[in-house]
């Protein structure tokens, strides 16, 4: 069996962490888990004593008043205990929330502002779901740890209220006592540390059950379910997955059982030595009722804290772990400078160079690109085009300060960009990728990326060049329509070209001195892409542009067009000038128009158009 890693972090450092951020955001969880502690001890010993002191009542023959008080005050006592512990249990809950919830947060923000190469990371990404788990949930770890600490605090005092109550008691019984009571404790914890080891198998179980259902009431597969018959296919998925987590019930149950019997036959064991020695002492000693009641209850309580306190330490070390793994997630380095650095002066007129620049992936044996530069000239539209895997999107990647190079640099106006905060960096920035995402807010929110301060005539001239304009003035909420239905089920759900004008909007409307569009219109049709090109030296007016196509019809209105072949930049001009030089830039050309030639197919058979004219005329002016 491999051998678990240890945690990075200690217990005193995890429980460390969680008082500095009670303390921090709501000290009251802090005060009331000790008052709860004490009240619970109170507790404890009142329900200890309330019946031999009503007992030794009756064997003394006190009046019926003095019996009667006495049952008074100890039932007041109890039910003040009560009443006070359950109101505090219910008001720490909300205290404990906060707590987790502040801790949530920290996450999100390490999310959201890790370094890029970290969000692909497979030891980041495996902290992130741990970190998340820790805190997904009322019973995990950075909300649980305050019960867990509470019930270890009442352990430990009614413990040492409890030994020092059976000091005079004989010292083999204790002896006896404990033991029996310890060997209950691990034989249990053998069961319950079988089932924390094997709780990611379990966890996978739940994960793919879930993948299953989610997949059968999905919008997006439930035409492939339809079309290919996938239905019985998911089902028989879904009774494997039942049958082995059926094999894993059981496996853990049988465990139970087991541990459930040697712990009844300690129960009776260590119950049974004690009876015969207090029934000793009462025949022998003349031990009164309301002692031996006194003692044996004091013997069975005091077996409870003994495996009380293992439990709580056992519990606190699994709980530890949990919020270890927060820790680490919270503590990854970065590789970026999101700190200190130089101040990013006031930037019109950006010139971006590789310089030298080497760089592979994590994992890759062979560098993508190797001793590789590139000027990009203040102002200067450049295109990008080449095959799939000629290193495009890496290039953008770059650029755009996503990846540090291995070696060389990544200047900005001649100073290489991990001189300065990257976040600044990151300002001066604006982009559409091929892989955008749209957040299941408004449309106005979309296009500002913020909830306040919207210039909603800015937001319309920008939805304009983007050629969105009409069809949001369309909508019955226009810039107020939410987008997907995620979250609102009033949401409409755009189209892929719909989407990605609207990612362009959002570009535009940031205004940043550097634009780039990577893929930005792969989901329109050729009409639609033609029309976004019309108005591209509109949109790209006196801003550094770098532009990622396939489509070579594109890389016309550029200045300079680089056609990259294995991380090198094979061809360099204008679009005239590399179709005049016969090379690979114009043999790609010359295939991609045959899709659009009227009366030839792509291996120049004669084939015939239902298209109109004008449409047809609009294909060949978009090549």
């Amino acid at each position: 069996m491999k051998q678990k890693e240890k945690p990075k972090y200690s217990m005193a450092r995890c429980i460390q962490y969680m008082v500095s951020m009670a303390w921090k955001h709501q000290k009251s969880v802090l005060v009331l888990c000790v008052a709860q502690a004490l009240l619970q001890v109170g507790q404890n010993l009142t329900q200890l004593f309330v019946a031999p002191v009503i007992l030794s009542k009756v064997e003394q023959t006190a009046p019926m008043e003095e019996l009667l008080s006495s049952i008074l005050i100890f039932s007041a006592a109890l039910y003040v205990l009560c009443f006070i512990l359950n109101y505090w249990d219910n008001t720490c809950l909300i205290g404990r929330v906060h707590v987790r919830t502040s801790i949530v947060k920290e996450i999100i923000r390490k999310s959201i502002t890790t370094a890029f190469p970290n969000t692909g990371d497979p030891k980041m990404l495996k902290l992130q779901t741990g970190a998340h788990q820790a805190t997904g949930a009322n019973d995990r770890g950075t909300e649980k740890i305050w019960k867990t600490l509470t019930s270890l605090l009442v352990n430990l005092g009614s413990f040492a209220v409890y030994l020092l109550l059976l000091t005079n008691l004989n010292g083999f019984l204790m002896l006896v006592v404990t033991l029996t009571s310890v060997a209950g404790f691990l034989v249990n914890r053998s069961v319950s540390q079988w089932e924390y080891l094997h709780k990611d198998e379990n966890r996978q179980f739940w994960k793919q059950t879930d993948y299953i259902e989610k997949k059968t009431r999905s919008i997006e597969t439930a035409k492939d379910i339809r079309i290919f018959g996938l239905g019985q296919w998911l089902s028989e998925i879904y009774d494997g997955v039942l049958r082995l987590k059926k094999a894993w019930v059981l496996r853990r149950e049988k465990k139970y059982i087991l541990a459930g019997t040697v712990d009844v036959l300690l129960a009776v064991l260590r119950n049974g030595i004690a009876y015969g020695y207090l029934i000793q002492k009462v025949l022998n000693e003349g031990l009164s009722a309301s002692e031996f009641l006194l003692y044996f209850t004091a013997v069975s309580g005091f077996t409870g804290w003994v495996t009380g306190i293992l439990g709580e330490c056992t519990t606190l070390r699994q709980e530890c772990q949990e919020i270890a793994t927060v820790l680490e997630y919270l503590d990854y380095p970065e590789p970026f400078r999101f700190s200190g650095g130089k101040p990013l002066p006031d930037i019109t007129a950006c010139e971006l160079k590789l310089e030298d620049v080497t760089f592979r992936y994590p994992g890759a044996e062979q560098p993508l690109f190797e001793h590789f530069n590139l000027t990009i000239r203040p102002g200067e539209k450049v295109a990008v085009v080449g095959l799939n895997g000629a290193g495009k999107t890496t290039l953008v990647k770059l650029l755009c300060g996503f990846y540090d190079p291995e070696e060389g640099r990544v200047l900005l106006n001649g100073v290489d960009i991990r001189e300065y905060n990257r976040q600044d960096y990151y300002n001066l920035l604006s982009a559409v990728y091929q892989d955008y995402s749209v957040l299941d807010v408004t449309v106005e929110e979309n296009v500002a990326q913020t909830m306040e301060d919207i210039d909603v005539q800015r937001v319309m001239d920008c939805l304009e060049k983007a050629g969105l304009k009409d069809f949001i003035s369309q909508l019955p909420q226009g810039l107020q329509t939410h987008v997907g239905r995620d979250v609102y089920l009033d949401g409409v759900l755009f189209s892929g070209g719909q989407t990605q004008r609207l990612m362009l909007a959002r570009a535009l409307y940031k205004d940043g001195p550097i634009l780039v569009l990577d893929e930005p219109t792969a989901a329109l049709d050729p009409i639609a892409e033609s029309d976004i090109y019309q108005k591209y030296n509109e949109m790209t007016a006196g801003k550094t542009s770098l532009f990622i196509s396939h489509r070579l019809a594109s890389t016309r209105f550029c200045d300079r067009i680089l056609y990259l072949e294995a991380g090198k930049i094979l061809e360099e001009g204008t679009h005239e000038q590399l179709l005049g030089l016969g090379g690979a830039y114009a043999k790609l050309f010359e295939i991609q128009s045959r899709y659009y030639q009227e009366g030839r197919d792509f291996r120049g058979e004669e084939v015939f158009y239902e298209a109109g004219s004008g449409a047809v005329s609009a294909l060949r002016e978009g090549c």
